[in-house]
C-alpha cells in the first residue's frame, strides 16, 4: 500500500502531525522501531524503567559516538562503553511517555534572540523565520487538545495569550508550594504555578491524575499525562486512517529521480521492507533525525538527504543549567507536610528570564528529589570520608527516607548554538543494522555556564530563606540526554538553513521535518511544548498543500 504521508517517529513531533492529517481524511503511516505500550503495561518498577531502561535499545546494538575534549582535544567514545546513554524512550509516544509535563512557553523575545540581544561571540545565534504571534495560536490548541492544567499568574514576563486562562485547573499541590510562595513574595521575586501537561480532570478517554508520586522518567497508566500516544495517535487510530507499525526501524530515505522522497527503508523482523508515500515527515528526535538524513545519500544528494548545504546535524541544541538543591526538615515544614506524598510543588520562578536588557537568562523550576527509593538510597552511601556502612549507613539512610526530603530547583537557560556542537555519521561504527551510527560533539559555549552559575547564586538566596541545609550547586558544561533539538534548524536562506519556515526541507518538496531539530534556538524552558505546537501548525500547513 502507498500511503498520503508516512512519519517517521511517534513523539511530540509526530503525534500532532498523524492527529491533524488522520482526522482530515488522510491515510497516514507512522513507523516506530519500538514496541506499542499503553495504561496497562506501565508500573512503576524503577529497576525496569530507570536501572535496566527496558524501553530503550541495549547500548551493544545501538549506541552513540561522544566527542567531548580530553587534554584539549576532541576525543570520541561510543555510549557502550561509557554508559551515556541518549536514548530516550523507543516505544510509540517515544519519549513525552517519560516526561514530567513542565510547560511553558517560549517568550516572544525567544523568537527574536539575535535582534533583541545581538551577537555572542562563537555563538550562531539568529532570529525565527517565525514570530512569536505565529506560534500562539498553537500553544492554545496544545493546551486545549494535548490537556495542560494550570493557572495563569501575572507577572512581568507573562506572555501574550488569547484565552484568559487554562483549560483545566491546575494540579493538585504539596504544602511546600505556599511555603516558596510566601518565600519569593518577601523577597519580591516572581513565581508562577507551572503549567503541566497532566490531566487534573477526567479527558475523554483519559483518567484524571492520581498523584502517584512517579511521574518524571516514568509511562503514566492512568493517561493523564499528556504524551504523545495517550492524547494524539491512540484517539487518531479511532479514525480508521491512522496505522502505526512498530518494530520498523528506518535505515534510509530513498530518492526518485526528481529528488522527491520515494519511499522508507526498514528493517522489520530482520528483513527490509519499503513503506512508499507521497510525502514524509520525519520526527525521531534531533540526534537520530539528522542521523537518517545524513545517512540518506543518493546521487543527487551525496552528503545526505537536503544537505548540498552542508548543514544538516549543524547547531544541536540541549539544556543548559543544572541543579540546586537543599534538604527541607521539620524546622520548616511538618513532618505531615514535608511527608504528603505525591503531590506537585508546581512552582517557577520565572524573575531571571532577562538578567537586564543585555543578557538572557532563565527559569528556576522547584519540585521535590526524584521519588525512585533505589537512586535515594544509593546517594545515601557516600559520606566526606567515604563510603558508608553498617550502623552509620543505617543511620543515615533513616534520616533521608523519614527526617529530611530534598527540594530542588532545575535550572533551565539557553544552550547557545556553536560551531563544537554537532552531529555526524562514522563509517567506522555501525550499529546492528549496519548503519554508521551519529556521532555527537558536545561543545558547550562558556556563556551556558555562566548563566547557569548566576541563575544558580540567585536560586541559592531562596533556598537559603526557605530554610534549607546542605544546599548543593550542580551547574557543568554537559548536556542533559532527554532534552534534544536543533540540527535541522529553519529558515529562510537555504545556504544557512536546512527547512523553510514551514519546516519543508528546502531541497525536497515532499519532506518535512516536525521534532526539535527544526529550532535555531531554544530558549530558556523544556522543549516540548513548543514542538507539540509546532508541530500542530506544520500539520495545518501540510493540509493546505
Amino acid at each position: 500500500m502507498k500511503y498520503d504521508v508516512c512519519i517517521i517517529g511517534s513523539g511530540a513531533g509526530a503525534g500532532p502531525v498523524a492527529y491533524e492529517l488522520s482526522r482530515a481524511g488522510k491515510k497516514v503511516v507512522v513507523l516506530e522501531k519500538g514496541s506499542f505500550y499503553k495504561e496497562e503495561n506501565f508500573s512503576k518498577d524503577e529497576i525496569a524503567f530507570c536501572r535496566r531502561s527496558i524501553v530503550t535499545p541495549k547500548l551493544k546494538d545501538e549506541y552513540h559516538l561522544i566527542e567531548d575534549k580530553v587534554d584539549g582535544k576532541w576525543q570520541a567514545t561510543p555510549t557502550w562503553k561509557s554508559g551515556w546513554d541518549f536514548w530516550n524512550g523507543n516505544i510509540v509516544g517515544g519519549s513525552s511517555n517519560f516526561m514530567s509535563g513542565l510547560f511553558h512557553r517560549l517568550h516572544p523575545d525567544d523568537f527574536r534572540l539575535k535582534s533583541r540581544f545581538g551577537e555572542i561571540d562563537g555563538a550562531n545565534i539568529t532570529d525565527w523565520p517565525i514570530s512569536y504571534e505565529e506560534m500562539e495560536p498553537y500553544y492554545e490548541k496544545v493546551e486545549r487538545v494535548v490537556g495542560v492544567s494550570g493557572k495563569v499568574v501575572p507577572h512581568r514576563y507573562q506572555q501574550p495569550r488569547s484565552t484568559k486562562d487554562f483549560p483545566y485547573p491546575a494540579t493538585e499541590e504539596q504544602p511546600v508550594s505556599k511555603l516558596i510562595d510566601q518565600t519569593c513574595k518577601a523577597m519580591q521575586i516572581d513565581v508562577i504555578k507551572t503549567p503541566r501537561a497532566i490531566m487534573s480532570v477526567p479527558k475523554e478517554d483519559r483518567s484524571a491524575c492520581y498523584y502517584s508520586n512517579y511521574c518524571g522518567s516514568y509511562g503514566c497508566s492512568s493517561g493523564a499525562k499528556g504524551s504523545a500516544r495517550a492524547a494524539l495517535l491512540q484517539p487518531a487510530l479511532k479514525t480508521g486512517n491512522l496505522t502505526i507499525k512498530t518494530g520498523h526501524h528506518v535505515k534510509q530515505l530513498e530518492v526518485d529521480a526528481k529528488g522527491r522522497v520515494r519511499a522508507a527503508k526498514c528493517v522489520h523482523e530482520g528483513k527490509e521492507t519499503e513503506i512508499e508515500a507521497d510525502l514524509f515527515v520525519v520526527a525521531a528526535q534531533a540526534i537520530e533525525t539528522s542521523r537518517l538524513l545524513l545517512n540518506s545519500r543518493s546521487k543527487q544528494f551525496p552528503d545526505g538527504l537536503a544537505n548540498n548545504s552542508g548543514q544538516v546535524g549543524k547547531n544541536m541544541l540541549f539544556s543548559a543549567g543544572g541543579v540546586v538543591s537543599g534538604d527541607l526538615d521539620e524546622k520548616v515544614l511538618s513532618p505531615k507536610a514535608l511527608f504528603a506524598e505525591g503531590l506537585f510543588v508546581n512552582r517557577t520562578i520565572k524573575a531571571w528570564y532577562f538578567l537586564d536588557e543585555k543578557t538572557k537568562g532563565g527559569i528556576s523550576e522547584a519540585l521535590w528529589e526524584h521519588a525512585n527509593p533505589i537512586l535515594r538510597a544509593n546517594r545515601s552511601k557516600w559520606s566526606d570520608g567515604g563510603i558508608l556502612w553498617g550502623e552509620k549507613l543505617q543511620d543515615k539512610l533513616l534520616e533521608r527516607f523519614t527526617k529530611k526530603r530534598n527540594l530542588q530547583f532545575e535550572i533551565f537557560n539557553d544552550w547557545l548554538p556553536n560551531d563544537d556542537c554537532f552531529v555526524t555519521v562514522d563509517e567506522k561504527y555501525r550499529d546492528k543494522y549496519g548503519m554508521p551510527v551519529a556521532k555527537l560533539r558536545i561543545g558547550s559555549h562558556p556563556q551556558n555556564e555562566k548563566i547557569g552559575n548566576i541563575l544558580a547564586q540567585k536560586t541559592v538566596k531562596v533556598l537559603e530563606k526557605i530554610g534549607a541545609t546542605n544546599i548543593q550547586i550542580s551547574i557543568g558544561p554537559y548536556p542533559p540526554q532527554n532534552l534534544q533539538a536543533g540540527g535541522c534548524r529553519f529558515g529562510n536562506d537555504p545556504k544557512t538553513s536546512v527547512l523553510d519556515k514551514n519546516c519543508r526541507a528546502h531541497e525536497v518538496p515532499n519532506l518535512y521535518i516536525t521534532d526539535g531539530s527544526f529550532m535555531p534556538t531554544g530558549g530558556s524552558v523544556p522543549y516540548t511544548w513548543t514542538i507539540y505546537a509546532n508541530a500542530f501548525r506544520v500539520a495545518d500547513v501540510i493540509l493546505t498543500v
